[in-house]
């Protein structure tokens, strides 16, 4: 009898983690560099005396050691490597505006003496919107300048430019009692509030512009509530030319942290550590499944 054809894995498919307690799949990931389990052993040596060779050599720990590394950052990724589900939102064709708040000062935004709302223009506005962070600040008594984080939504609709390096792109803002204030190019109405408009130079407001969009996240990490579930985990190597597929059932993993890295010209990759141990429910740490199809 001729030997069989020796056991081998190639590549790498998905990697699906799934809730402990209902089975349901948190999500899968495609676009995977690399996904594997390092199920390394310590052996404990007997030594002493002067004799150069250990006396006796029995097991120790084995450590299940995963390493993943993801080139996506899906929403489950970071409430179970982060420890804070996202919250995510479908198609949005008006674009939103964030209640602005004071920071510096708070004369800036005040329903009677300062700006009463930002809002998007009505009809016209949502075109024009640019994604970013913005600052308003008081430079007289009914004056504002406007500042924005980033200009990489400023070809968006009418163009946009930042007129000095501290990334002012609107000034002389003038704020009018009752009176709609409107920045065009930026698709944003400022209304003045209900009495005499009196700005202390010098503070400041901030707010967030979303323009319209297809779909969007947002989470705040670091919060002293944050949780990171433990979770089961599905390994899948590539498809083989012979029709073998390889699984691997993790019972029980915890893993930490998600690196989030902007390098020039290059896609992001996020390496992920965590380790897998024992389910006594299960008396395991994980099952693992190879398969030939029949052709």
């Amino acid at each position: 009898m001729a030997l069989a054809d020796p056991r081998t894995i190639f590549g790498v498919h998905t990697f699906a983690p799934y809730n402990r307690n209902t089975n349901l799949f948190y999500g899968i990931g495609r676009v995977v560099g690399s996904s594997s389990l390092s199920l390394t052993g310590e052996l404990i040596k007997l030594t002493g005396g002067s004799f150069k060779y250990p006396w006796a050599i029995e097991e120790g720990l084995i450590a299940a050691e995963l390493s993943l590394k993801f080139k996506e950052y899906a929403d489950w990724m970071f409430e179970l490597f982060l420890g804070k589900a996202p919250t995510a939102v479908g198609a949005d064709t008006a674009g939103a505006v964030s209640t602005p708040v004071d920071k510096n000062g708070a004369t800036v935004m005040d329903a009677v003496t300062g700006v009463a709302t930002v809002i998007v223009i009505p009809t016209t506005g949502a075109a024009n919107l640019k994604f970013g962070k913005y600052v308003l600040k008081a430079t007289g008594a009914a004056a504002l300048s406007l500042y924005v984080s980033t200009n990489i939504d400023f070809a968006r609709g009418t163009d946009e430019d930042y007129d000095d390096d501290l990334l002012l792109v609107q000034s002389a803002i003038t704020i009018t009692t009752g009176a709609n204030t409107d920045l065009a190019t930026l698709g944003l109405r400022l209304t003045g509030g209900s009495g005499t408009i009196a700005f202390v130079t010098g503070d400041t407001a901030t707010f967030q512009v979303l323009p319209p969009s297809t779909k969007s996240m947002t989470v705040r990490i670091g919060s002293v509530s944050d949780v990171f579930p433990e979770f089961g985990a599905m390994f899948y190597a590539k498809k083989k030319g012979n029709l073998e597929m390889f699984e691997i059932d993790a019972f029980r993993v915890k893993a930490a942290g998600l690196p989030i890295g902007f390098n020039e010209n290059a896609w992001s990759e996020a390496d992920v550590k965590g380790e897998c141990f024992y389910d006594s429910s299960k008396d395991g740490v994980m099952d693992i499944r190879t398969l030939i199809e029949s052709s």
